[in-house]
């Protein structure tokens, strides 16, 4: 079964949530896990621009899925991809939501990490998305970022 996994009390903001959502996928590129990032365009976009900025020394390999450079082969070889929802994702490793609700096709993956600001609006949509998993079943691990002062 699926592993589900809620970070939160990341920050106060969305570009809080971000970075923390880069230095989570530098820990997993580093460890050799594989990456699908779901998030809408606009998330897309940011984090796209992110992980070409948020660290001068270091950059983490990604592509977009879909995008008209993007190749089947770089596709096949990302550690990391971002990516709206899709019906056929190219793995079932790591799943990154930055949805607002449940992404289509979770269930396939063997981890699945939530991302949770200190925002008010994002701290509803989790706790639905919590009750959600909750209730298929799912059995999830809590990390609260605050206690481990990171």
């Amino acid at each position: 079964m699926t592993e589900i996994a809620f970070h939160f009390n990341i920050g106060h903001s969305a570009a809080d949530k971000l970075h923390y959502a880069c230095r989570l996928m530098r820990k997993a590129v580093a460890a050799g896990a594989r990456i699908m990032v779901v998030a809408d365009s606009a998330k897309a976009g940011q984090l796209d621009r992110l992980l070409w900025t948020f660290s001068p020394l270091e950059f983490i390999p990604h592509c977009v899925l879909g995008a008209p450079s993007v190749t089947q082969h770089m596709v096949g070889v990302s550690p990391v991809i971002l990516s709206q929802e899709a019906p056929d994702y190219p793995h079932q490793e790591v799943m990154l939501n930055l949805l607002d609700g449940l992404p289509t096709g979770f269930e396939a993956f063997r981890r699945v990490i939530e991302i949770v600001s200190q925002e008010d609006p994002d701290r509803l949509q989790a706790r639905s998305r919590w009750k959600r998993y909750t209730e298929l079943g799912y059995t999830i691990t809590r990390h609260d970022i605050a206690l481990q002062g990171a």
